[in-house]
């Protein structure tokens, strides 16, 4: 099976979904990430494309993600409101046509960042290009995932998962082994971003599922066959 992981930021796959990636390639599926932003210049530990493209290919490294399955696009982080929305579509769409995945894993609606909530909506509307365009479909599944300092921090909505990916202890720690290699992902307790707090976010994930550890995701829709 292909994987395409559409995020806002470097950093935001291994969040959201780093014990799932490195499960998904020591089974040997194909998993591609696409990067909104390879340009992070609102964060002032890392502001360069150089450097974070970097992190990115060393944390993928970590997970077992080629350095050819990235796709960066150039967009300007805390600025996707300001980008035409067809553009961020149409990145979107092109990175599903290269790849043409079986599952597709973005951000939630819920998120606060408002890049997050951007993708999330941009990438809504990619899925459909087949279906818009009158061909196969090859996307068998879409889900959200949830992010750490901001899924947790969205004010009168819950981040509800209705599918469980159960990661076991080795997946937790090359989570955050993979997070540890961007600058400032990972902080000191009590951030929501601290290894504690990751790691009991994976414990909570799995007994709400009956498993050891888990991560959450929300199921937009899944195709029988």
């Amino acid at each position: 099976m292909k994987y395409l992981f559409v995020v806002a930021h470097p950093d935001d796959e291994a969040l959201g979904a780093g014990g799932m990636i490195y499960d998904l390639i020591h089974k040997n599926h194909d998993v591609y990430v696409c990067f909104m932003c390879s340009n992070i210049e609102a964060r002032t530990v890392t502001s360069n494309e150089k450097s974070i493209r970097q992190q990115a290919e060393n944390s993928m490294t970590i997970l077992g993600v080629p350095k050819g399955n990235l796709i960066y696009g150039a967009f300007y982080d805390i600025k996707m409101n300001i980008v035409p929305h067809l553009d961020l579509v149409k990145f979107i769409e092109s990175a599903i046509i290269t790849v043409k995945p079986n599952i597709i894993v973005t951000h939630g609606h819920e998120d606060i960042n408002c890049d997050h909530k951007i993708t999330s909506e941009c990438c809504d509307e990619a899925v459909r290009y087949f279906q818009r365009n009158n061909l196969d479909v090859v996307i068998k599944k879409y889900m959200y995932m949830e992010v750490l300092s901001s899924t947790d921090w969205a004010i009168g909505v819950q981040f509800a998962p209705n599918y469980f990916y159960e990661i076991d202890n080795t997946g937790v720690d090359k989570k955050i082994e993979a997070l540890k290699e961007y600058n400032s992902a990972v902080r000191a307790f009590p951030h929501p971003r601290c290894e504690e707090n990751i790691r009991a976010l994976a414990t909570y994930r799995g007994c709400q599922s009956g498993l050891k550890y888990a991560e959450g995701f929300i199921i937009a829709f899944e195709k029988e066959k």
